[in-house]
């Protein structure tokens, strides 16, 4: 499994550098295409999850009409400052997919050492197929085509247990974790909170 937050950029740059990626020219996403290879492969792959969810986890399309943009509800896992959290996100798919990763982003309030600010997720899995130009991960750790949805989630559901620390995407989450934990636990307990209060 993709280790979480590994992130493709030099320690001392800012994690908000737009320079920190790159999507290749042409890769468009959201685009709600129909009748195309990404669009069967989403159409299945949202099927087969809804026939056979995830525990702790829920999807949907956003509007009936776009295969490309879905919402997804995480549970926070058992035994972790998240726990009982009810986390709301959004993925985007390109019209590549799925030779290409899709985007996630947390719509709901979060505070994690690999969740940027806005809600953007830094994991492995989801940083684009190939050599890592910063040289940390190992491009069996990126995506590549044979992963799936199922993947990207479970993945993501291990990254709230189990934050990775050493390049994160919210430094400030990362050192509160590592150095005052109960501090860290209290205010993850906020998010779990308001994350609950917005589903009722």
């Amino acid at each position: 499994m993709a280790r979480p937050g590994r992130e493709t950029r030099d320690p001392g740059r800012d994690p908000s550098d737009p320079e920190l990626e790159h999507d290749p020219v042409g890769i468009t996403f959201g685009s709600g295409l129909q009748n195309t290879v990404a669009a069967i492969h989403l159409m299945k792959e949202l099927t087969s999850l809804n026939r056979n969810p995830i525990e702790g986890i829920s999807c949907g399309l956003k509007d009936d009409k776009n295969l490309y943009v879905w919402n997804v509800c995480i549970t926070g896992p058992p035994d972790s400052p998240y726990q009982e959290g009810l986390f709301q996100a959004e993925l985007v798919f390109p019209d590549v997919y799925p030779n290409y990763p899709p985007k996630m982003k947390f719509t709901s309030e979060m505070w994690h050492p690999n969740i940027y600010a806005d809600g953007r997720v830094c994991i492995s899995i989801l940083h684009p197929p190939g050599a890592d130009r910063w040289g940390y991960e190992d491009s069996a750790e990126r995506w590549r085509p044979i992963n799936n949805v199922e993947s990207i989630l479970l993945c993501v559901q291990c990254m709230l247990g189990e934050p990775n620390d050493q390049s994160p995407a919210n430094i400030e989450a990362a050192v509160m974790w590592r150095n005052k934990p109960q501090e860290f636990k209290k205010k993850v307990a906020q998010t779990v909170r308001k994350s609950q209060e917005a589903m009722f």
